[in-house]
């Protein structure tokens, strides 16, 4: 039997330890690890699937140029000659590199070096920029240092906990278990959501400020003026270690509950109430996440919290404090490394640039900060940028007005792609595409939400010609004729890495792990920075002060709260964010056929009253539009969903769907202190596609939908499922059944048609296995979805049977499991009702008990609740 490896999870910031034990046949089993710290064994339903994910399907395994197979040495000297030649010509500021928190540290380090310590450019930054830059901003200015000062564990230790922009439910579900098992070990622990949606998160909080969008400044302006007014603030701890008080009081004078009210669109009892749980509460950690940090006022928002912790002194020790959750595996240890375009190394900024050139030896280091991401590729619009990198991500979905930002990429003259898929939506942009090795395949490190470093280590052969992107950018530097590159493993480059942290830092900076820089790599076990070679380590920061401002103290910032959004006739509030199993682009998860059991297709999330005002009814398909893109996709009615805004999901692509890259919709505006985008709060208009035909497709093969208006497409355990749409009413079902089956004109397809309802099902066998069924209605089908699923690729070879797959139900002896509720024991909703019904279970544990469904990730277990209360009601009328 192979060992276990220890690696660490490749999705969200929590930074989960994995167990990875590859098999004889090439398969993976996955496993939580029990002995990492910030998971202690369980995974979410996204982790609890990686072994799905780890398939060659798809996976460009070679370099190209042009759309033609090179060998590696062909590939690195045209990158190495077009960077070269670029510079030469136009300057080193014609070139950019744009990252990805899924880089490891040490291809973060190496790509920042290159960049900014040789080409001599600051023009690198990543999409932590669309993730975590205000709270960099935020911090740097409050604490004069990036500094995440709490850990996991104060969630335990406090007594109310905040959640502010953040659904932990989904986003971060292992920190949202660790919580509630806080909570049911200390009942008079209270949870605080704020957040416009009624998400998971929110559903099981004491307390959901259903907070107007962007109205987070206002909230906690009036939050801190109540403090002071409470006598809650700690005069001790702002006079030995604040600055700015005055000045903030004075901003936040005039916000009193009821003006508070007035500019949240919130109850002045549900004000007060909140503001009464966080003053009579020392032990008060506020969480927060995008919903702080991806908008236009991002900095000023994660400023307001800052503050109302600085002035009571609850930052720092045990359960209390702010605390910002990353959004991805890495993006800590980017910005350790300086993969953002205002930072350099280390923690330093540019005027440390001397420093950093001596140690790197190189003397043509950038001494000013570069182009943030939306900034370079309006840099690449206009030409400045003649040349840009592109390293594992994919920026024409993230990035916003990415209608424009696919525009740019087309019209650069050259763009380089590192990536593994050579499909997706940016590579397919790609003059020059280098194949990298992906998670499993590769080794190095990444830095967690609470600072700790964990290694991700490869338990699979690298496939194909494909090879770790430290490696390719060392490739490249040589070639480039720079000296410092010859880096023989990751290891060699973290040590390096580790040492250029304890450069002239004696406590001067946060960032310190000098002390890992002769340890054994191999064997590194979790560990929180700092890591000084002498003196105290990890741990939190500022219990005591100890600010890394020149004089040693947290700045308390005044702020005003941005113009309210005026309402603007015939449109809504776009509001995108994440859904529970599916990750940014879906490159990963997307090939995990239960992740997409869940939602598998794009949706605009709207409240009741809103649907009715632009005439959309449940699940049909409605279109989004504005003077920057269209979009179209189903529509989800919802009372989660506050009133005037629409909630989409960002996941989809080009590769998943036709039209439901929604973040071609999203105005470039940014912060302007962080360069974050306002990728929350979107104008847009609403109203219902006119479609002749509804349908639902399943397929041992991946479909061509050249016939159809509208598709998306996931995969399923035996092939694929869509849903698809056509417009025109002219359309011969016939005809459109054997395009989307692809099958010829002679070959055997079974039909049923309800010259009624205009309802139409097509089903194709090759022999007694099913390989496609089709069905179509002139309103959304109502198949039953996951039980037709499930019969592609099974044997059906009698006429009852063909049968119940023309009418896409089971028979009373094949139940239907329902709309998928738990992915990772994959239970159905119907399962759950039948269970409650019957009396067995009657509360969301004695549903775990029976059918395991919410006992691993948890995730999934407010819509159990629903489900079990449902019944409860309905029994009682």
């Amino acid at each position: 039997m192979t060992r276990p490896i220890r690696t660490t999870c490749p999705y969200c910031g929590v930074g989960c330890g994995v167990l990875a034990t590859p098999d004889a046949d090439g398969r993976v089993a996955i496993a939580g690890d029990p002995e990492h710290p910030a998971n202690f064994g369980r995974l979410c339903s996204k982790g609890s699937a990686l072994g799905e994910t780890l398939g060659l399907e798809g996976r460009q395994l070679y370099p190209m140029i042009g759309g033609e197979r090179v060998d590696w040495p062909a590939a690195l000297d045209a990158v190495a000659e077009t960077l070269s030649a670029t510079v030469a010509e136009h300057g080193p500021d014609a070139v950019a590199l744009y990252g990805s928190g899924q880089l490891l540290t040490e291809d973060y380090y190496v790509a920042n070096k290159l960049m900014k310590g040789f080409i001599g450019t600051a023009n690198i930054d990543t999409n932590s920029r669309l993730c975590m830059a205000s709270s960099v901003a935020g911090h740097k200015r409050a604490f004069g240092s990036d500094t995440v000062p709490g850990a996991y564990e104060d969630l335990e230790l406090a007594d109310l906990v905040v959640l502010v922009g953040s659904n932990l439910a989904w986003c971060h579900p292992i920190l949202f278990q660790r919580l509630n098992a806080a909570r049911e070990a200390n009942r008079d622990m209270r949870v605080v959501v704020i957040d416009p949606r009624r998400t998971n998160a929110a559903e099981g909080a004491d307390l959901h400020l259903s907070i107007a969008p962007d109205g987070d400044v206002a909230l906690f302006l009036g939050l801190f003026s109540h403090l002071a007014n409470a006598g809650a603030f700690d005069a001790r701890y702002i006079g030995e270690h604040t600055m700015g008080i005055s000045e903030a009081l004075d901003a936040a004078e005039d916000w009193t509950i009821a003006h508070v009210a007035q500019a949240t669109g919130l109850a002045a009892a549900d004000v007060a109430l909140f503001f009464d749980l966080f003053t009579q509460t020392e032990k008060v950690v506020t969480v927060y996440s995008q919903g702080v940090n991806q908008s236009t006022s991002g900095t000023d928002k994660v400023s307001a919290i800052l503050n109302c912790h600085l002035a009571t002194g609850r930052i720092g020790r045990p359960g209390m404090g702010p605390f910002s959750v990353t959004g991805q595996p890495n993006a800590m240890g980017g910005r350790e490394v300086g993969g953002l375009a205002n930072m350099l190394a280390a923690h330093m900024d540019f005027d440390k640039a001397g420093d950093v050139a001596a140690f790197w030896n190189a003397p043509q280091i950038a001494r000013k900060p570069g182009l943030k991401a939306v900034e370079m590729f309006d840099a690449i619009t206009d030409g400045r940028i003649r040349a840009v990198w592109v390293m594992a991500t994919n920026p024409l979905v993230s990035l916003p007005d990415a209608d424009r930002a696919r525009a740019a990429l087309a019209a650069c003259e050259t763009v380089i792609v590192s990536d593994m898929f050579a499909s997706t939506d940016t590579a397919r942009q790609a003059d020059i595409f280098l194949p990298a090795a992906g998670w499993g395949e590769k080794s190095g490190s990444v830095t967690n939400s609470e600072r700790c470093i964990s290694r991700q280590r490869a338990f699979l052969p690298v496939p194909g010609e494909a090879r770790p992107d430290w490696w390719i950018i060392c490739e490249v530097a040589r070639r480039m004729g720079f000296a410092g590159f010859d880096y023989a493993s990751p290891a060699e480059i973290f040590a390096e890495h580790a040492q250029l942290s304890g450069l002239g830092n004696r406590g001067s900076r946060d960032f310190d792990i000098s002390g890992l820089a002769d340890g054994d790599y191999d064997g590194l076990q979790p560990v929180q920075w700092p890591v000084p070679r002498r003196g105290k380590r990890g741990g939190r920061f500022f219990a005591a002060g100890g600010f890394y401002t020149p004089d040693g103290k947290a700045r308390i910032v005044p702020l005003s709260p941005p113009p309210a959004k005026s309402a603007v006739p015939g449109t809504l509030i776009l509001n995108s964010g994440r859904v529970r199993d599916h990750w940014h682009t879906m490159t990963r998860t997307g090939r995990a056929a239960r992740l997409s059991a869940h939602f598998a297709e794009p949706f605009a999330e709207l409240h009741p009253d809103d649907a009715a005002k632009f005439s959309i009814r449940r699940t049909q398909l409605v279109r989004l539009e504005n003077g920057h893109g269209s979009a179209i996709m189903r529509a989800l009615v919802s009372e989660r969903q506050q009133k005037g805004s629409v909630f989409v999901p960002m996941h989809w692509t080009e590769e998943t769907s036709s039209s439901g890259r929604i973040n071609a919709l999203v105005a470039p505006r940014t912060d302007p202190q962080s360069g974050q985008p306002g990728l929350k709060s979107g104008r847009v208009s609403l109203a219902p596609v006119d479609v002749a035909l509804y349908g639902f497709l399943v397929s041992g093969r991946r479909p061509d939908f050249e016939t159809v208006d509208y598709w998306a497409l996931a995969k399923a355990e035996a092939g694929w499922r869509a849903e698809i749409a056509v417009f025109s009413p002219q359309t011969n079902m016939m005809t459109l059944a054997r395009s989307l089956l692809g099958v010829s004109e002679d070959a055997p397809v079974i039909t049923n048609i309800d010259a009624r309802t205009g309802r139409f099902s097509a089903a194709h066998f090759v022999g007694d296995v099913l390989s496609g069924a089709l069905y179509l209605a002139p309103d959304p089908v109502l198949a039953a979805r996951q039980w037709v699923v499930s019969q592609l690729g099974q044997r059906h070879a009698d006429a009852l049977t063909r049968g119940m797959i023309l009418s896409g139900r089971p028979g009373a002896d094949r139940p239907d499991p329902g709309p998928l509720v738990c992915s990772c024991f994959g239970v159905g909703a119907n399962q759950i009702a039948e269970v409650v019904a019957s009396g067995e279970c009657g509360s969301v544990d004695a549903v775990g008990a029976v059918l395991k469904a919410g006992t691993n990730c948890g995730s999934c277990r407010t819509e159990i609740r629903r489900i079990v209360d449902a019944h409860r009601l309905a029994a009682a009328e």
